[in-house]
């Protein structure tokens, strides 16, 4: 990852405000939504709100694009609070795509027979809490400071909790909701006593400053020191808490099953974008765990990969026996959160490139496969289970035949998105050497294997057995076109992925 020492480049809280497009946009866009849900008429309310979220995603991710494509120069903004470079620009546009399908999978059905929304409530108040979600994702992916990691990641938590809870009606949700409130206060009081101990050894909370000075103690002293191995060791636990890594897994199965589906399906791909730009940011930023090979050995390399390891083998072996195809997607989340975290474990710029580009791909194939879950339950009242699948290859072949697709490319298998995600994760591993990488690598591949397992079982149910139903089972025009718009691509960065991989490895220039 290329690096620029830019600490004399910094603009204060006016000038930055140019470079703050994004979010400006999007705060603007919040106060929209609630002056147009209290004020606009019933019949024009819901599409009022769509046609301001997807202005104001659009805004975001336009703009963003567009520094993106002027190569704008990396600079610290808000007296060095926040970063502005390619890294957090590519980022905003992920997060506003991804939002952007959120917004339009959330969108409710007219009245039809057969169809059972999941979103009951006000819809005012979800596209609103969804547009702060995805100003908080766009704080965390750019944070400099201590504080504003916390406050950003803060942000996400609190929100995501109010969402796994929206089904005010639900048991299971409202379950989830207060699982999601118990364990994310706990991961948080821990990162946050984490942040005093960095605190505390660098008298400083600005991640370049810690930087230079732990820096100073591991060459004075020939190793890490202690206290920053503490105090990294329990800010992972707020960073793996929002990726869904193990052991800080354990709110993940229950909120998904329990949380509406296009919350589910957000959660499992936003935040956990999220997650992973600021857990780079500040291991590269914040301790110098990239580029060139350091002159003490740090323990970071050893920690990261038992972190994946865990986590793809406790992901992957707990979804083996899942009947409820969202509680095992779910399980499959955490297990790709720790194929993620290979590339990661390496530290070093083709790590990041494979990880980044994995997340670009699994943002389509999970989407992808959370909208036919969605669009299945639509028809069978809300059932998720296998049972809803059976026949569904006869019942609804168009439908079907995307699923596969999404499956096999969570698999990782060709030609799908999924199998060059995971090519260039385990390449940056096997290229890095040593013993340790390959273990690492085995133990990824081996996990791989098993997934085949669980995500076959859909496959089976679809294609080889016979439901209770045999009638057809048309899916809503707008969800048959969004799952089109996300197979499309899944497919594609299977076969042609140069650009899309180029784009990114040319988007990993971070402030320092």
């Amino acid at each position: 990852m290329e690096t620029r020492t830019l600490d004399n480049v910094t603009l204060d809280n006016v000038e930055s405000l140019a470079y703050f497009a994004p979010e400006l946009g999007l705060i603007a866009a919040v106060l929209l939504l609630v002056a147009w849900d209290l004020a606009a008429p019933a019949r024009l309310k819901i599409g009022g709100l769509v046609v301001l979220s997807l202005a104001a995603l659009g805004w975001s991710g336009g703009v963003g694009a567009y520094f993106l494509a002027s190569d704008a120069g990396a600079l610290n903004l808000f007296h060095g609070l926040l970063a502005f470079d390619r890294f957090s620009n590519l980022f905003r546009v992920l997060f506003a795509l991804v939002t952007a399908a959120i917004v339009l999978f959330a969108v409710p059905p007219s009245r039809e027979p057969g169809v059972e929304p999941e979103l009951r409530r006000e819809p005012g108040e979800f596209f609103t809490l969804i547009l702060v979600l995805s100003l908080g994702m766009n704080l965390m992916a750019a944070s400099r400071h201590l504080l504003l990691i916390y406050l950003s990641l803060e942000l996400v938590s609190v929100i995501s909790f109010v969402l796994a809870g929206f089904k005010i009606n639900d048991a299971k949700s409202s379950e989830a909701a207060l699982k999601y409130v118990i364990f994310g206060g706990v991961a948080s009081g821990i990162m946050l006593y984490g942040m005093s101990w960095i605190f505390g050894i660098t008298a400083s909370m600005r991640l370049g400053e810690c930087a230079a000075r732990i820096a100073a103690l591991t060459a004075q002293q020939g190793r890490v020191p202690e206290v920053v191995f503490v105090g990294v060791a329990c800010m992972l636990a707020g960073f793996g808490y929002k990726i869904s890594a193990v052991p800080f897994h354990m709110w993940t199965p229950d909120v998904y099953e329990g949380a509406p589906t296009p919350v589910t399906a957000f959660l499992s791909v936003g935040p956990k974008a999220a997650g992973l730009a600021v857990l780079v940011r500040f291991f590269w930023d914040a301790l110098g765990a990239g580029g060139a090979s350091p002159a003490v050995e740090t323990p970071w390399p050893v920690l990261a990969g038992c972190l994946a390891m865990a986590t793809m083998t406790v992901g992957n072996l707990s979804a083996l026996g899942q009947e409820n195809v969202k509680r095992m997607l779910a399980y499959s989340s955490i297990a790709h959160a720790g194929y993620m975290l290979l590339g990661f474990s390496v530290f070093s710029d083709a790590g990041v490139a494979a990880i980044v580009f994995y997340v670009v791909a699994y943002c389509f194939m999970n989407l992808g496969a959370f909208l036919v879950v969605m669009a299945v339950a639509e028809r069978n009242g809300g059932d998720e289970t296998l049972a809803a699948f059976r026949g569904l290859g006869r019942r609804a072949p168009l439908v079907a035949a995307a699923m596969a697709m999404f499956l096999v490319s969570l698999t990782g298998l060709p030609p799908m998105a999924g199998f060059v995600g995971k090519f260039y994760l385990f390449s940056a591993l096997i290229s890095a050497g040593g013993t340790w990488n390959w273990v690492v690598a085995v133990v990824g591949v081996l996990n791989s294997v098993i997934s085949l397992f669980y995500y076959a079982r859909v496959l089976r149910a679809m294609y080889l057995e016979q439901g209770e139903r045999t009638e057809t089972a048309p899916v809503r025009r707008l969800l048959g076109a969004m799952t089109c718009a996300l197979a499309i691509p899944t497919l594609l960065l299977g076969i042609y992925w140069g650009p899309v991989y180029d784009l990114v490895a040319r988007s990993l220039t971070i402030v320092r």
